[in-house]
């Protein structure tokens, strides 16, 4: 029996009637405008794609003589090619700064990381998402030539009054992975950190000295040139601040890969994690939740990030008024095994208070690490 109704498009009247809003609530939600709280603009966004509603925003957009096309693009380091799409980080941003476009009717288009000055300045795009803007930055450059709306993933280098940029909380992120390790009872912690022009080092360089001199504990940093060879770079700058006396009781590295370089040193220098070395570090791998032992990780939510990139460059786009254009981002701390100070082990009391003899257990401590579970809650 063949069905007699026809799929009708979901009309903008049916999304404000699902999230129980107004129809220019639900406009101002995909158009990433108006003063909307993130609770109202996530159940619009939820509203449409349960009903499968996809503004037409290409429509529109060649309407005005648009193209309905965005575009992501990576910072560059001149012909080095930097496989990106490998790299947690910008992959987590990308997916999610592609899901966000297509939710409001846009394509997005990812850039790759080398292309001559002509093509940057001819690739038709509506607007630009900018991936770590560099201090001297020929992409930053040349889209400022064109005109057309950029918005950044992270605080440029040298800002101006009009720029837009989407920026994780670095400060606040930060100040959280500290307090988390002096709770574990650190109190010499280390931090290696790349030499590098964009801001991202030096505004966690800057939350580390605060948060040390504030709390009138020492800062132990040992930079460490980011190219072309980081991964050898940083192990040597960790193996740097190991061989310090007194050496540091925990290690922080800012970098997807970092805790993977850490616990290299930490082998290499025979100390055992966490009950010699507490180690963490800022990234997205998922790889630290099956190390030995699984890695504390700050997650800069490069999912969030990209989803208000996108909704920040349509606002531009669409030149709405009285639209923040700096956003904040807030991280969040995975505890893990690896900054747990191992616990005593408790012997049965007596019904007098003695303590029996508890054979079999280390003279000092014993360490229940199969019973630990690695996720902190």
């Amino acid at each position: 029996m063949r069905s007699s109704r026809v799929w009708q498009r979901p009309t903008l009247g049916a999304v404000a009637a699902r999230a129980g809003v107004s129809t220019a609530t639900v406009s101002n939600a995909l158009n990433g405008t108006g003063r909307l709280s993130e609770t109202t603009r996530q159940r619009v966004l939820a509203a449409a794609r349960e009903l499968g509603y996809a503004p037409a925003g290409t429509a529109r957009a060649l309407a005005r003589g648009g193209t309905g096309v965005l575009g992501l693009t990576m910072t560059t380091y001149g012909d080095l090619p930097v496989p990106y799409t490998e790299i947690p980080y910008y992959a987590q941003l990308a997916l999610s700064a592609i899901a966000a476009a297509h939710e409001r009717g846009y394509l997005l288009m990812v850039m790759p990381s080398s292309l001559s000055p002509w093509m940057w300045l001819n690739t038709p795009m509506d607007g630009v998402i900018h991936v770590g803007p560099r201090a001297d930055d020929p992409v930053r450059s040349l889209l400022r030539e064109r005109g057309i709306p950029m918005v950044c993933d992270g605080r440029p280098p040298q800002p101006h009054r009009c720029d837009a940029w989407v920026h994780t909380d670095y400060d606040a992120g930060l100040r959280l992975l500290l307090d988390h390790l002096t709770e574990a009872g650190a109190r010499r912690i280390g931090l290696t950190l790349p030499l590098h022009d964009d801001e991202y080092p030096h505004l966690i360089g800057r939350a580390y000295a605060s948060w040390c001199a504030e709390r009138d504990l020492p800062a132990l940093v040992e930079e460490y040139a980011s190219l072309p060879d980081y991964f050898t770079a940083e192990r040597n700058a960790v193996g740097r601040l190991l061989d310090r006396d007194p050496r540091p009781d925990a290690v922080i590295g800012i970098y997807s890969d970092s805790g993977h370089n850490i616990l290299a040193a930490a082998r290499h220098h025979e100390l055992r994690v966490p009950q010699d070395l507490l180690v963490a570090c800022l990234s997205e791998d998922p790889d630290y939740a099956t190390t030995t032992p699984p890695v504390t990780t700050l997650s800069l939510r490069p999912d969030r990030v990209g989803d208000e990139a996108v909704d920040l460059l349509i606002a531009l786009i669409n030149a709405r008024t009285g639209v923040d254009r700096r956003r904040l981002v807030q991280p969040i701390l995975t505890p893990r095994r690896s900054t747990r100070r191992p616990v005593r082990e408790s012997s049965p009391v007596d019904a007098v208070g003695a303590r029996p003899d508890a054979a079999g257990l280390h003279p000092a401590c014993h360490i229940k690490g199969d019973t630990v579970p690695d996720e902190g809650a």
